[in-house]
């Protein structure tokens, strides 16, 4: 009995361990870029003898920096818009029905989310060429869709198969038709799961670095905005523009998280 619970308690401290070298591994690089920032020197490193807002003022104050953040937003929210429509079609046909193909539209569903994405960047411009797409803004919201559709899917997927038929059956037996079912049973219980799924599609359109660099035109978008900054060496600027982008983004999953805990305690209820 005691060897059992010494060795349970040795199982706890190693995975205890485990967990805050983790924490460590994740969170110290961020909070020496977020430090960087408030450097009051062009050159990055320790020690920071002085402290500044003025890389931070720089930021917001730099049109083309700006505008480059709302063109990144602008990218995810339509991607993001056209995933959650495409995904969420396809996780109802797929869920809870047999039909001849349903493997293979299920495997080309999820292959977007497999390819690597050098890969995917290069095919979608040579598909786009071909197509006679112009390399910019549509270009790229296009390719964020398709990659971020796969994720919508398996999501509200999930989601479904938790879903009661007797709610179902019960509207059909009340009237509805199959639409008005979807609307005002189905739908509504997908929210928490769209909702995710959209957060997750945005932060990944985000943070598309190889797709918008290979679609993209002549405005960049945030990471390669950053990418380009990199060529002429790291500065505060850099880490400036990168915690904005963090806290921005932070803000975007501490809502949706909020939103979906209490969306679910509603569900329940």
């Amino acid at each position: 009995m005691n060897h059992r619970v010494e060795l349970n308690r040795g199982n706890r401290i190693f995975l205890a361990c485990i967990y805050w070298a983790f924490v460590l591994y994740v969170f110290v690089p961020l909070i020496l870029m977020i430090l960087m920032g408030f450097k009051d020197s062009k050159f990055i490193g320790f020690p920071i003898r002085s402290w500044t807002l003025d890389w931070y003022k720089g930021v917001f104050s730099d049109t083309d920096v700006m505008f480059t953040f709302g063109y990144s937003v602008a990218i995810a929210i339509l991607s993001t818009l056209i995933s959650v429509i495409v995904g969420t079609w396809i996780a109802v046909l797929l869920q809870g029905r047999k039909f001849w193909g349903r493997a293979v539209t299920f495997a080309l569903m999820v292959l977007p989310a497999l390819v690597p994405g050098i890969i995917s960047a290069i095919a979608f411009r040579i598909y786009a060429r071909m197509l006679g797409i112009e390399p910019g803004m549509g270009a790229i919201v296009w390719a964020h869709a398709v990659h971020n559709v796969p994720f919508v899917s398996l999501v509200v997927m999930a989601r479904l198969s938790t879903l009661p038929k007797s709610q179902i059956e019960a509207a059909r037996d009340l009237g509805a038709d199959p639409l008005i079912a979807f609307l005002r049973v189905t739908l509504p219980y997908l929210v928490p799961a769209i909702l995710g799924a959209s957060i997750f599609c945005l932060l990944l359109s985000l943070d598309d670095f190889v797709r918008s660099f290979f679609l993209g035109g002549y405005e960049p978008t945030l990471p390669v905005l950053i990418f380009a900054m990199l060529r002429s060496g790291m500065s505060p600027e850099i880490n400036a523009i990168a915690t904005v982008a963090l806290v921005l983004t932070a803000a975007i999953g501490i809502w949706a998280e909020r939103f979906t805990r209490r969306n679910n305690k509603e569900t329940k209820v």
